[in-house]
C-alpha cells in the first residue's frame, strides 16, 4: 500500500510559521537544522491525522508564488467556535463576513486563514 506522507511548503520565517499553525491546532512533532539539503525542516501535524505538513526554510531561497497558487484545508466539528479561537488568537479570518456567510441549513461552512507567507489555509465545517 502506498501513503501520503507529507506536504512541503518553503517559509520565509520557521518560527513565526510555526507560531501560526500551532494556533490552528498543529503540533510541531520534529525539527531539523539542517537537512541533507542544507535546509531547516520542522514537521506539524493534527491530531488523529498520517499526514504532515512539512516547513522548509533556507535564508538565500526568497518565498515568492503566485496568489492562490495553493491551498492547504482543515475540517473541524464546529467552525464557529473554531474561527472564533483562532480569531482570539489573533489570526484574521476572511471573508469579513465569514459569520453572516452561514445561513442557516447550510451544508457547506468555510472560511479562510492566510499563513505569513501567504499560504492559505481553508477552514471546512465536517
Amino acid at each position: 500500500m502506498i501513503k501520503f506522507l507529507h506536504t512541503r511548503i518553503r517559509v520565509s520565517d520557521l518560527d513565526a510559521t510555526i507560531a501560526f499553525y500551532e494556533k490552528l491546532g498543529f503540533s510541531l512533532t520534529r525539527r531539523t537544522d539542517k537537512s541533507p539539503a542544507g535546509n531547516q525542516l520542522a514537521f506539524l501535524e493534527l491530531d488523529g491525522n498520517d499526514h504532515f505538513l512539512e516547513l522548509c526554510y533556507s535564508p538565500d531561497f526568497k518565498v515568492e508564488f503566485p496568489e492562490d497558487l495553493m491551498h492547504t484545508a482543515v475540517g473541524v466539528e464546529d467552525i464557529m467556535a473554531y474561527c472564533d479561537k483562532v480569531e482570539k488568537d489573533g489570526i484574521e479570518i476572511w471573508p469579513e463576513d465569514w459569520r453572516e456567510a452561514f445561513p442557516s441549513g447550510a451544508k457547506i461552512k468555510m472560511a479562510f486563514v492566510t499563513d505569513p507567507d501567504g499560504y492559505e489555509v481553508e477552514i471546512l465545517e465536517r
